[in-house]
């Protein structure tokens, strides 16, 4: 009996493949490179002094003048620590509130079928279409009636009312949360928050971690709105310090602008190399198949 050759096919990868292959890291290095460029900048900027920012605006070298711009910076009538920590405590509330009521009201809407449910949803939808400049007056009218001028506590509150983050969540939960799983703990007689806090929300998890990146980091950088409900100077976050950093129309110190950049980046990274585990898992396992 002639015995069957079941010899491997040959491998089809020939120089093209190859050369598609470098071509496709050097154009991926070649974005990363360009990704991170403006922050390499920036941070070498903050070691430069003015007149060299003025002369060379880019640059690769490292300067000396990190000493001065430090100087410079902590020398101005406002308090950098205070600053750090008003920003901190602003940010930490605002995406705990957005993250944890948008993810709330996402469940609301996908879990349970009641009447309004969709003119609702269009609602939110509607609602996030109209910009935060529009609303300013009335917000700033209602702050002050109601004396939360001043107070990073009007900071943290308009968090709770998030369209984007609600229509994010909705669209994840609608595919990665199983109603047999909630029917199952309604049977077993757990209530609606309980079902809510140890079922919906860790699997949520991916989702959340994604949200809470971007809600942190809007909510750092945000100006327009401290700009105009704070006045007190200890109750400044970090971005008006480096909006108060410009100086006069003759001169601005681009050094200490640059590093107040940098300082202000800084717990952006953290945040997100924190809560990267969370994205990566979840791509992980939404490409698992069952």
């Amino acid at each position: 009996m002639a015995k069957t050759n079941y010899d491997e096919p040959k491998s089809a990868k020939g120089p093209l493949f190859y050369g598609y292959k470098v071509f496709q890291y050097v154009f991926l290095i070649f974005l990363a490179v360009m990704s991170l460029l403006p922050f390499v900048i920036m941070i070498i900027n903050a070691t430069r002094s003015r007149s060299q920012i003025e002369s060379h605006a880019i640059s690769l070298i490292p300067g000396t003048n990190l000493a001065t711009n430090w100087k410079v910076f902590t020398g101005k009538s406002f308090n950098v620590t205070t600053g750090f920590i008003n920003s901190f405590i602003v940010s930490t509330g605002a995406t705990i509130c957005s993250v944890y009521f948008s993810t709330m009201t996402a469940f609301a809407i996908v879990a349970y079928d009641w009447k309004f449910k969709k003119a609702f949803f269009a609602f939110i939808m509607a609602v996030l279409m109209i910009p935060p400049q529009v609303t300013s007056i009335g917000m700033y009218q209602f702050m002050y009636s109601i004396g939360m001028t001043n107070k990073l506590f009007a900071l943290i509150v308009p968090a709770v009312a998030a369209p984007s983050t609600v229509f994010f969540m909705r669209q994840y939960m609608s595919g990665a949360l199983p109603m047999e799983i909630l029917q199952s703990a309604r049977i077993d007689g757990a209530g609606e928050f309980r079902i809510f806090n140890q079922i919906a929300l860790p699997m949520m998890k991916p989702a959340m971690a994604t949200q809470a990146i971007f809600a942190f980091v809007s909510s750092w950088n945000n100006l327009f709105l401290p700009l105009i409900l704070l006045t007190d100077k200890k109750k400044f976050t970090m971005p008006i310090m480096v909006s108060q950093l410009n100086g006069d129309i003759y001169k601005t110190e681009y050094g200490a602008v640059y590093l107040g950049l940098t300082l202000t980046v800084l717990p952006l990274f953290v945040i997100y190399f924190l809560l990267s585990k969370y994205i990566i898992a979840g791509v992980a396992l939404g490409g698992v198949k069952e």
